[in-house]
């Protein structure tokens, strides 16, 4: 017995005097619960503080298996209430945990009801859930939340590290059954609510677009569209729809990605503009230059074709830029030579990303100038053997509205705090590109493209539209050559084009009934400019003013006229560019 009691001694002395610690953090890991409280995630809105997405509170429901009496019977009362399989919720119900969820962020209505049934062990827990007041619209743009409210595509997870706060916790002890100790141990850190991101679009004019993309994708039979509508003068994105065709009589639904910035597709004749305002900044050809055009040439191996056919025809470059021609915008392509109209596309924002750095975005594809094979120099001027996203070459028509300027793109005008303290972003980055001469220039010509050419039915009553058709085949996937009955129609332009306010692309995707970018993307243009031209009160144009002192319209630095192996354009005021081309000087016809 002495020694019975020597070895209890020597194990109460090492259980209470060496190892104390030990046992009494296994105790306190038995009483203590730490349970962490998510965040509320930030709200997205539009410029004029219209919900997009939001969160609210909802409830969960759980349960602490120890405290049900009968798992059975009260999974056989909550599976018809959760629209949960019996089984789950009883194997749930019957495990030897103090926790297990049974249906995460429940709607008021059912969580009523499981309530009125006063279970015994089962309880709630509110969790914020996100919901978009306006239903789909601009599904495709703010992306995806998860079940933890954690982002998953888009601007939720573009922003995550903004939107989803700081998380809290809550310390409670509780007792072997899973209770609370009323007197016992509870410490609260509460969560910090995420920022609010407030977007350029405008919720009324995303609505309009995305009706008419819509309904023009159910008349065409098109496979699907994009249309984007900008202000060209600070880069904002007022509006940004991706639809995919839904089943036979079925509108429109949103597309799983945002096509406007991930998805790629040769642009055909809107690219032209592209060629064209680089020879004019060049001086490879001036404004009222005329050309002997055919209708067909052979480049490199390769036969090219004007749409229709037709004798050779003496036209200037606005003749040319009117009637989308092919052969006459290869001549003049070929005069400018590929290294410099390389470098032209990539000033104006092909080849690279933009700076939305939207998640998946894509930088389009632009084969080196080493890599071009002979036929290269006649599929580039005209918009073949490369790809754009439809906000690249939006970009590209913004440039020419805006003066010669290239302006970044931006989705966010603003963050705000937790406290409401506002944050503006940054304005968007903007270099020279073109001078201001060879931009009106350039407009004047897309002018007549509305009025007289390819692109009437953009016209827009009391306006004067400037933009360009686009009629493009698909390549073939996985192969060479180009998908037979396939097309890509695309309208680019801004209006008014004396002073350009707002500026939008419309691309559909394979559109069979019709499938021009004239007759199928024009329309459009002009029902959703006609729209936002009334709701941003945009009147039409009156007389230009006068000009301004040289002084009050400094010249941008000209990052480009370096690479480019051309001296910096003088500086002028819009104004002081002729607004015909009647004004320019008459060269003799050139073959």
């Amino acid at each position: 017995m002495a020694l019975a009691f020597a070895a209890i001694a020597v194990r109460l002395t090492l259980v209470q005097g060496v190892s104390w610690r030990q046992y009494a953090d296994l105790g306190a890991s038995q009483r203590l619960r730490r349970v962490q409280l998510p965040a509320e995630r930030g709200s997205v809105l539009d410029r004029n503080g219209a919900a997009l997405a939001m969160t609210m509170p909802q409830r969960t429901v759980w349960a602490n298996p120890r405290l049900v009496t009968d798992p059975a019977a009260e999974a056989r009362a909550l599976a018809p209430v959760l629209g949960a399989d019996e089984g789950v919720l009883r194997d749930r119900l019957s495990s030897s945990t103090t926790f297990t969820y049974l249906a995460r962020k429940v709607d008021d209505t059912v969580a009523n009801r499981v309530a009125a049934l006063r279970l015994p062990g089962i309880a709630f827990l509110h969790e914020p859930k996100r919901f978009q007041p306006a239903g789909d619209l601009a599904a495709t743009l703010l992306g995806q939340v998860g079940v933890d409210n954690n982002g998953l595509t888009g601007l939720e997870l573009q922003f995550e590290h903004r939107l989803k706060g700081s998380p809290g916790d809550l310390l409670v002890e509780r007792d072997p059954s899973g209770r609370e100790i009323a007197s016992g141990v509870r410490e609260h850190r509460p969560s910090r609510r995420g920022d609010d991101l407030v977007l350029t679009l405008d919720r009324s004019l995303q609505y309009e677009t995305e009706q008419a993309l819509a309904s023009k994708i159910q008349e065409s039979a098109a496979k699907g569209g994009t249309a984007i509508v900008m202000d060209p003068r600070n880069g904002e994105v007022l509006a940004m729809a991706s639809l995919v065709a839904g089943a036979p009589g079925t509108p429109a639904r949103p597309a799983a990605n945002n096509l406007g910035v991930t998805s790629v597709y040769e642009p055909g004749s809107v690219n032209k503009v592209i060629t064209i305002a680089a020879a004019l900044q060049e001086g490879v050809v001036r404004a009222t230059d005329k050309f002997v055009v055919p209708d067909h040439m052979n480049v490199g191996g390769s036969r090219f074709v004007d749409h229709d056919q037709h004798e050779p025809k003496s036209w200037t470059v606005t003749d040319i830029v009117a009637n989308s021609s092919n052969i006459g915008t290869i001549m003049i392509g070929k005069d400018l030579g590929k290294q410099r109209l390389d470098r032209y596309l990539r000033a104006f924002g092909l080849g690279t990303r933009t700076a939305l750095h939207f998640p998946g975005e894509s930088a389009g594809l632009l084969i080196a100038p080493d890599a071009w094979t002979g036929p290269s120099i006649g599929t580039v001027p005209i918009g073949q053997g490369l790809a754009v996203t439809a906000l690249q070459m939006l970009g590209a028509y913004n440039t020419v509205a805006n003066g010669g300027i290239y302006v970044a793109p931006k989705l966010v005008k603003r963050t705000v705090d937790t406290h409401g303290v506002s944050h503006e972003t940054k304005p968007s980055a903007r270099h020279r590109v073109v001078s201001a001469r060879t931009a009106q220039q350039v407009t004047a010509m897309l002018t007549e493209v509305t009025r007289v050419g390819t692109g009437t039915q953009a016209q827009i009553k009391g306006y004067s539209v400037a933009g360009k058709t686009g009629t493009a085949k698909k390549p073939r996937e996985g192969g060479g050559g180009y998908q037979e009955g396939a097309y890509v129609a695309t309208f680019a332009g801004f209006v008014p084009a004396e002073a350009p306010r707002l500026s939008a692309i419309v691309v559909l995707d394979e559109p069979t009934h019709g499938y021009y970018g004239g007759t199928v993307s024009a329309p459009t243009f002009a029902e959703v400019t006609q729209y936002a031209l009334r709701l941003f009160r945009v009147p039409p144009p009156g007389p230009l003013p006068a000009p301004a002192p040289a002084a009050a319209v400094p010249p941008l630095a000209d990052p480009f006229s370096k690479d480019l192996d051309v001296e910096p354009p003088p500086a002028t005021t819009v104004a002081a560019v002729p607004t015909t081309l009647a004004a320019f000087p008459s060269p003799p016809v050139r073959p």
